[in-house]
């Protein structure tokens, strides 16, 4: 077992749950840019998959959390909208061959924002959680980001930017998703 799983099992609350997994993303995204051909093709989809899930589970569950601290709305709105971004250039990703020119620029460009997303959000908004919300709720929160990402969509869905609509449409995008998935083989 690696270290980023056993901090991911050990991470009791969200934010060390959200820390391990930003560790987990890092391998993931560095794996891509690391090979090329059908391995190349296998890290991306790895990474797109638990890239949208993550996001999934931090804008419906964590979100809210962060919107009730003293100045959370306006650190929430921030990594909503880098979230968004990614989601738009995951998406176009998605359409390249991934031993394309243009897919290296744009996936190294791309890699680089989910990294400094990441650093965001451990900088400005856990933090921010950690000082101002309620450690049982920080517990409970790892199990419910947990449950999101299990239901989340395994692509980007771009029209999915707020916590509202995650919970209305996500349901549905993650089920076309998975027949997606099934249907390619992925």
């Amino acid at each position: 077992m690696s270290q980023i799983q056993r901090d991911l099992e050990e991470a009791r609350d969200v934010v060390a749950f959200l820390v391990a997994q930003h560790e987990q993303l890092t391998v993931l995204l560095n794996g891509v840019l690391a090979h090329s051909g059908l391995e190349r093709q296998r890290h991306f989809d790895l990474a797109r998959e638990m890239l949208a899930r993550h996001e999934t589970g931090e804008e419906m569950i964590v979100r809210p959390l962060t919107r009730d601290a003293p100045d959370g709305d306006a650190v929430a709105a921030a990594r909503m909208a880098e979230e968004n971004a990614a989601k738009e250039m995951l998406a176009v990703l998605e359409d390249l061959d991934v031993d394309s020119d243009e897919f290296g620029r744009l996936f190294t460009t791309f890699r680089q924002s989910v990294l400094e997303h990441a650093q965001a959000e451990e900088r400005d908004e856990f933090p921010l959680l950690r000082l101002h919300a309620d450690p049982d709720a920080l517990l409970k929160a790892r199990r419910r980001v947990e449950r999101a990402e299990q239901l989340a969509p395994t692509r980007p869905h771009p029209s999915l930017r707020t916590t509202t609509v995650n919970y209305v449409a996500g349901p549905f995008a993650a089920m076309v998703d998975r027949a997606r998935d099934f249907l390619r083989g992925t």
